[in-house]
C-alpha cells in the first residue's frame, strides 16, 4: 500500500486520466467516473505496478477500439457512438482486478504477492485478448462459430476468425509481458518469471475463448449482457491462473 504523499499523486493522476479520457471520447462521464474510482484503488492499495499494467490495458484497448472505427460503424460492430466505453463495460473490466488487490492486503496469507501479480495480470491478460480479438478480428469479415464452426456474420457473439484468434495471442502476450516487466522493475516479488509468463499470458487467451462460448450460449440468447459475458470471462481468466500456480506448487513462495 502506498504512502501518504504517492497516495495522493496516485489519486490525481487517477482522475487526470479519467478527465482525459471523457475529453478523448474514450470513456462515457459515468464510465470515466466508476474507473478512477477504481483505479484509485488499485493505485492506493496495490500499488504501481498495477496501476501500471492497468493505464496500458486502456490505452490499448481504446487504441484498438478506435482502429478502423468508421467501418466498424458503417458494419454496425463499433463500440458505442465514438467509441467510448460505457459503465457496463467498465464495471465488467475492472472490479475484478481491484477485488484482487484488495483481497491480497486484506488476506496476503489467502492470496500472497506473487498468485496476486499472475492473478491480476491474468484478468488483464483477457481483456486486452478479448478487446483485440474483437475490434481487429471483425474487421476480418469472416467467421464461424466457436461451438459448430458454422460460417457467421463477423462481430456475433462466438464469432472467431484466424485473425481474432492471432491477435487474442498478442493481446494476452503482450500484457503477460509488460506485467512481468513493471513487476520486475518496481521489485514486485516474482519468484518464477517463466510461470508468471505463462499462467498469465494462457489464462488470458482462455478466458478469450470462454468468452466466445458464453456469448454464443448466453449472450445470443438475452440471457446475460456483454458486461455480464466479460465478467464471467474474466472470473474464469483468474480461476485458470490460479489453478495452473497451486497445481505447480506456485501459491505460496518459498
Amino acid at each position: 500500500m502506498l504512502t501518504l504523499l504517492p497516495a495522493v499523486i496516485g489519486t490525481g493522476l487517477t482522475v487526470a486520466l479519467a478527465l482525459a479520457a471523457v475529453r478523448a471520447g474514450a470513456f462515457t462521464a459515468w464510465g470515466a467516473a466508476i474507473a478512477a474510482a477504481f483505479a484509485t484503488i488499485v493505485v492506493v492499495v496495490g500499488g504501481w505496478p498495477f496501476f501500471a499494467l492497468l493505464v496500458l490495458f486502456v490505452v490499448a484497448s481504446v487504441v484498438a477500439t478506435r482502429y478502423g472505427f468508421e467501418e466498424k460503424r458503417r458494419a454496425g460492430v463499433s463500440e458505442g457512438t465514438h467509441g467510448e466505453r460505457g459503465t457496463s463495460n467498465v464495471v465488467a473490466h475492472i472490479v475484478i482486478p481491484a477485488a484482487l488487490v484488495l483481497v491480497g492486503a486484506a488476506a496476503p496469507a489467502t492470496l500472497p504477492a506473487y498468485p496476486l501479480a499472475v492473478l491480476f495480470t491474468a484478468a488483464l491478460a483477457f481483456g486486452a485478448a478479448d478487446t483485440f480479438a474483437s475490434e481487429f478480428g471483425v474487421l476480418a469479415r469472416r467467421a464461424r462459430s466457436i461451438l459448430t464452426f458454422r460460417p457467421v456474420p463477423a462481430g456475433t457473439n462466438g464469432g472467431v476468425s484466424a485473425v481474432g484468434q492471432a491477435w487474442a495471442i498478442v493481446g494476452a502476450g503482450a500484457t503477460a509481458t509488460a506485467g512481468l516487466a513493471f513487476f520486475h522493475a518496481t521489485g514486485y516479488p516474482i519468484i518464477r518469471p517463466g510461470l508468471f509468463l505463462a499462467a498469465a499470458g494462457l489464462a488470458g487467451f482462455v478466458g478469450c475463448q470462454v468468452d466466445s462460448v458464453i456469448g454464443e450460449l448466453f449472450e445470443n440468447r438475452g440471457q446475460l449482457t456483454k458486461g455480464g459475458t466479460n465478467f464471467a470471462a474474466m472470473l474464469a481468466s483468474v480461476a485458470v491462473a490460479g489453478a495452473g500456480l497451486a497445481l505447480v506448487g506456485a501459491w505460496t513462495v518459498p
